[in-house]
């Protein structure tokens, strides 16, 4: 390796770095689960289809090539429940066969599998009953835990149990736009928070209850949440509900997995306007990579655990906008290793252009663009510049 110059930001040894996806947005075809439903209902808030996403179900391997390709020591993906058990307790073979295969395919390449277990789509046998309002729910899901664990335990790399539990509360029923699309409902919204949570513990002892030996730990979506002038209130009440419910749910865990984007405002009403002189991104926020160190440091401050960034990234058309985000985000990781926080990795979101939910197709965060008629995936420039940071395990001074 060439020497490093001088004011170089060099990562411990150990340092993972990683890209992201998840199975409803990439794999296509997903038609058996809560979210499909929800994007083809008669009133969808969806602005499309997630159709065939990526066609990454067939086209896994071409993925785990580009994360090799670039030098990545680590993927995370989503095992997607419906596909697994398609109705209450009946679980295909072939699916747990599927993903056993993307675990090796992973090893095979020196990729470490990072796998999440619920990555915000429920069966639709279960959305039936009221998703995770049916008082059943948690034990449901540790069902599924148990049985997808002993077919891949012994080749996952690390596990989240779930992701991004506040989001599936505060966007499904105080917000509205993701399922079941309920607007201003507290009261259910907080039984679902306490229902992801229960659903976590139990999870993470049927992990530890069967093969293999990894750390377990969920991921949870943070921003750097501020106070405007006669804010605090606001901003104490929305950092309990969204983020210090779950944090706390996380004592005995291995690790916190951080996801962070943006920073957000709230004044003595409620949520505040951006900053007028913060750019925006494509999904409507502020394009603050600051809040990747903030929320590194509130998450390992509140929880005592290590921390695994697992998802950071920007929505954008520019590419240069994007690695200007990354870079100061890296930068921000890197001040926290050197104040003493244990961060373990850092993983970009995403791999691929793939399905943002409710505003499909339009927002840009991966370092491959994907052609929707063709599947075909071109690197963008970012990809290059973070293989670069990879594989030096170095952040090289600002030029």
């Amino acid at each position: 390796m060439d020497p490093a110059p001088v004011g170089t930001l060099a990562f411990p040894d150990s340092f993972l770095w990683g890209a992201a996806g998840a199975a409803h947005q990439i794999e296509g075809g997903n038609t058996n689960n809560d979210w499909w439903e929800f994007e083809h209902a008669t009133d969808s808030l969806c602005a499309e289809s997630s159709g065939d996403a990526c066609d990454s179900f067939r086209r896994w391997e071409e993925d785990l090539d580009l994360v090799a390709g670039m030098g990545l020591g680590a993927y995370r993906f989503s095992l997607e429940w419906s596909r697994i058990e398609p109705a209450e307790g009946e679980f295909s073979r072939a699916a747990l066969d599927h993903y056993r295969r993307m675990c090796a395919g992973c090893l095979e390449r020196d990729i470490v599998p990072v796998v999440t277990f619920h990555h915000f789509t429920t069966p639709t046998w279960l959305a039936a009953r009221g998703a995770f309002e049916s008082p059943d729910a948690p034990e449901r899901f540790a069902g599924f835990i148990e049985r997808t664990g002993g077919h891949l335990g012994d080749l996952i790399g690390w596990a989240c149990t779930i992701n991004e539990p506040n989001v599936i509360g505060a966007m499904g029923y105080t917000v509205g736009e993701y399922p079941p699309g309920v607007k201003d409902d507290l009261t259910r919204h907080l039984a679902v928070n306490e229902a992801m949570v229960r659903a976590h513990r139990l999870a993470v002892e049927a992990l530890r209850s069967g093969p293999g030996r990894y750390p377990v730990g969920l991921t949870l979506s943070m921003a750097e949440i501020v106070a405007d002038e006669g804010g605090e209130l606001a901003r104490d009440m929305v950092e309990e509900i969204l983020e210090d419910t779950f944090l706390r749910a996380t004592e005995g865990d291995d690790f916190v997995g951080v996801q962070a984007y943006t920073r957000m405002h709230f004044g003595p009403l409620g949520q505040g306007p951006d900053d007028p002189h913060v750019a925006q991104t494509q999904m409507g926020t502020e394009n603050w990579p600051q809040a990747v160190a903030h929320c590194v440091r509130r998450a390992a401050d509140v929880t005592g655990l290590p921390v695994l960034v697992t998802e950071s990234g920007i929505a954008t058309e520019g590419d240069a906008e994007r690695i200007t985000y990354l870079d100061a985000a890296l930068r921000g990781v890197h001040a926290c290793l050197a104040d003493g926080v244990d961060v373990r990795g850092y993983f970009v979101w995403s791999l691929l252009d793939n399905f943002e939910w409710n505003m499909g197709y339009g927002p840009k965060l991966g370092l491959h663009a994907v052609d929707r008629e063709t599947f075909v995936r071109t690197a963008k420039p970012s990809a290059a510049w973070y293989a670069r940071i990879a594989r030096h395990n170095r952040l090289d001074p600002r030029s």
